[in-house]
């Protein structure tokens, strides 16, 4: 089970990087929790613009991304102050098939597959960190200390999006 979800996250990191370096992006894969790094660091040197992308890939209803994954991607934000913008993402892919067990088996159902892009640049300064949950339907949620709050982290429009997720 370990080795899909692995292999699942890998291919939508590596889709992520070709679908930004087509739209004029330097993207790049960096290894991820091994590593201490954001999954994806990408570049728009044109525009000025740098992304820390933190991305989730799942068949169920919720995804999450821990504090710590969180203070990483800020952490290399952070280091590269000469562009002029700049932005913590997390980036949330929904499968078209959604699993959920059953009577103790696991079951698939076809769904629509979705996609969001939000930016995380408001959770800057808050310590300690909460857990960000993310649902099916695109809201987000602040998890700290047995507390979960919704917060509206914003949509960030991708340039490979075509006015749709």
């Amino acid at each position: 089970m370990g080795n899909i979800r692995r292999s699942r996250g890998y291919s939508y990191e590596h889709g992520l990087v070709e679908k930004l370096n087509k739209h004029g992006f330097i993207a790049r894969r960096l290894g991820g929790s091994s590593t201490g790094l954001p999954d994806i660091v990408a570049v728009d040197n044109r525009n000025g613009v740098l992304l820390t992308i933190e991305a989730k890939a799942g068949t169920s209803d919720i995804l999450y991304v821990p504090q710590d994954q969180i203070e990483r991607c800020m952490m290399v934000r952070d280091m590269f102050a000469v562009y002029p913008t700049r932005h913590v993402v997390f980036a949330f892919k929904f499968m078209s098939k959604k699993r959920f067990r059953r009577k103790n088996v696991t079951v698939y159902e076809q769904r629509r597959l979705v996609e969001y892009y939000k930016v995380a640049d408001s959770l800057s300064g808050v310590d300690p960190l909460p857990i960000v949950k993310c649902t099916y339907d695109g809201r987000t949620f602040a998890m700290l200390e047995g507390k979960t709050e919704e917060i509206k982290l914003p949509d960030l429009p991708m340039p490979f999006q075509n006015g749709r997720n």
